[in-house]
């Protein structure tokens, strides 16, 4: 267990830790009314800033799930709600071999969102920091 443990902490921080040790962890999936506030942004087209580097990406975002996901878009991953409130969420997320990560949206508006992502991929580790707002349809 203590293993365990340790590797919650290491991947998911103190407070992924305390909701694993008391249980309160719980897959994605298993808490279908759960993320309410990521149904609340409107779908389309989002421009997704980086707040420290200024390079931006543009996506479709149909599922905003999307937004937990940034860097492990592709890969199947097993989710962990950490907090799930009416303005921000964080949640956990494993995806084997192809890493891990832990991401916080905050949502301002709507349409803007403030995005904190880190983990792994591929072996080594990432940090973001991103601004995301939708600026239309998709294209």
């Amino acid at each position: 267990m203590q293993m365990i443990h340790n590797l919650w902490k290491y991947r998911y921080g103190l407070a992924g830790t305390a909701m694993m040790v008391a249980g309160f962890a719980m897959p994605v999936a298993a808490q279908t009314p759960g993320l309410a506030m990521l149904g609340q942004l409107e779908r389309g087209g989002w421009q997704l800033t980086d707040r420290d580097g200024g390079t931006s990406q543009r996506i479709c975002l149909g599922d905003t799930a999307q937004l937990i996901q940034i860097r492990h878009q592709r890969s199947a991953c097993t989710r962990f709600v950490v907090a799930d409130g009416n303005a921000e969420v964080t949640v956990g997320y494993d995806c084997g071999t192809a890493g891990y990560g832990r991401t916080t949206i905050r949502r301002e508006t709507n349409r803007l969102v403030q995005i904190e992502t880190q983990g792994v991929v591929r072996g080594a580790p990432f940090s973001q920091s991103l601004e995301g707002r939708r600026i239309g349809a998709c294209s």
